[in-house]
């Protein structure tokens, strides 16, 4: 049997009818919206749903007995390919379910880690899905039978592929073991990184937020970056960042990071951990959300949610209404304190979004040009810690050097300054 196979959906998209159980947790119907876009995103065609109220899932089969009959019927009637259930199942309940209705069955778990296999593009991307799905897949092999050998043909099976899976458990734990110490290779580059541009000084922004509220094109718009931005969820995936000079002449770094759904499976959390703390390092937060939608608010709430678990309590956040333009009047704008509004399709409000970004900018390390007398040469090694030389010179009078000095110690150099303090870097 051929290894790795891939399926284009372009070629023959897969005809979906989409599965919710109604218990009251949360907000069914929403979900449900955005398990269309995501159905959608991945390839398929959300041709129908069907949702039952239960006080809880059923153990067998998620849905009641009469449900799933009915599930059966419509899915052989209207030729459905694929269920997707908004929640997840478990392997006896995936095998049940296709038992009655004899229709490949996935649960939202496994089709955002589809999107997510086939949006990664760097190396640490695709490292971080395949250890989410091998995380996710791991304690499911037991009695999975010949359902690994269908792998690779369709919606949900992107990713590792049979030669993986159909490996006993050792070989799947050696494997997680293997891209979690890659990973932790790419995370101390980072880290090395990070450290380097909180030396020179540089000031970084990150654009959080929901997945498909604009992150890209406000990216695009402020820094011709030139990223994919498309009206479907998790278009970004890969951090990108972009150098900003604001008005002031001041440069700043902006970050695009991976976008949020509501209830993102704890595999992906964990896995893309590393990216998401790209906004916990920031020096200030953009928490951006559609305007248009109405749920700007619950987006908002659930990626402050979000920025609080990764320890982001001190960084300014500045909420960011985006999409403005598709909002008919100022009395349908949803209401949140202090948010910028602006449109980055049209421009509309970016002047604004510039200006808030300048007024929470972090007191940064200073350039200047020092000379230091012999005798308090050792002010460098304190500038260094903290700070960056950038070029240094013994002369007569002692020694000469550029550097971007710490706040922290700009009283004990400034008797030696040789001109004017310069802007913060």
């Amino acid at each position: 049997m051929p290894k790795n196979i891939l399926h284009d959906n372009d070629d023959l998209p897969e005809r979906a009818l989409l599965v919710s159980v109604d218990t009251g947790q949360f907000h069914a119907e929403a979900s449900l919206a955005e398990l269309y876009e995501l159905v959608r995103t991945a390839g398929a065609v959300p041709y129908a749903s069907m949702t039952q109220k239960r006080p809880a899932p059923d153990n067998a089969t998620c849905v009641g007995s009469g449900m799933l009959d009915q599930i059966a019927e419509f899915a052989r009637r209207e030729s459905v390919d694929l269920l997707v259930f908004d929640c997840e199942l478990s392997p006896s309940q995936i095998r049940n379910i296709e038992q009655v209705t004899k229709v490949r069955t996935i649960d939202r778990t496994m089709l955002i880690l589809d999107i997510f296999a086939s949006r990664a593009l760097s190396k640490e991307g695709k490292l971080q899905v395949e250890l989410a799905q091998l995380k996710y897949l791991l304690p499911r092999l037991a009695g999975q039978g010949t359902v690994l050998s269908r792998l690779g043909g369709g919606i949900g099976t992107r990713g590792p592929g049979e030669s993986k899976l159909e490996s006993d458990r050792r070989h799947i734990r050696r494997r997680i073991d293997s891209l979690k110490e890659q990973l932790s290779q790419v995370e101390r580059h980072r880290s090395h990184l990070n450290q380097r541009r909180k030396k020179e000084g540089v000031i970084t922004v990150a654009l959080v937020g929901y997945t498909n509220v604009g992150k890209s094109t406000l990216l695009n718009t402020l820094t011709q970056a030139g990223v994919l931005a498309q009206d479907m969820l998790f278009a970004t995936l890969d951090p990108t960042a972009r150098a900003l000079r604001l008005p002031s002449g001041k440069t700043v770094m902006l970050i695009d990071t991976v976008g949020l759904v509501r209830r993102l499976p704890h595999h992906l959390v964990d896995a893309f951990r590393s990216t998401l703390e790209q906004a916990a390092l920031a020096d200030i937060i953009l928490n951006i959300c559609d305007a248009s939608s109405n749920e700007a608010q619950l987006h908002l709430s659930v990626t402050r949610d979000l920025l609080h678990d990764l320890g982001c309590q001190d960084q300014p956040v500045i909420a960011v209404l985006n999409k403005c333009d598709l909002v008919p009047s100022i009395t349908q704008m949803p209401l949140i304190g202090n948010a910028v509004r602006i449109s980055a399709a049209t421009g509309q409000g970016i002047p604004d979004l510039l200006e808030a970004i300048e007024q929470n900018l972090p007191v940064k390390n200073v350039r200047l040009s020092l000379l230091l007398p012999f005798a308090r040469s050792g002010l460098a090694a304190e500038i260094r810690k903290d700070g960056v030389v950038l070029e240094e010179e013994y002369v007569e009078q002692g020694l000469r050097l550029t550097a971007l000095v710490p706040p922290d110690l700009l009283d004990e150099v400034r008797e030696f300054i040789l001109e004017d303090p310069a802007e913060p870097e």
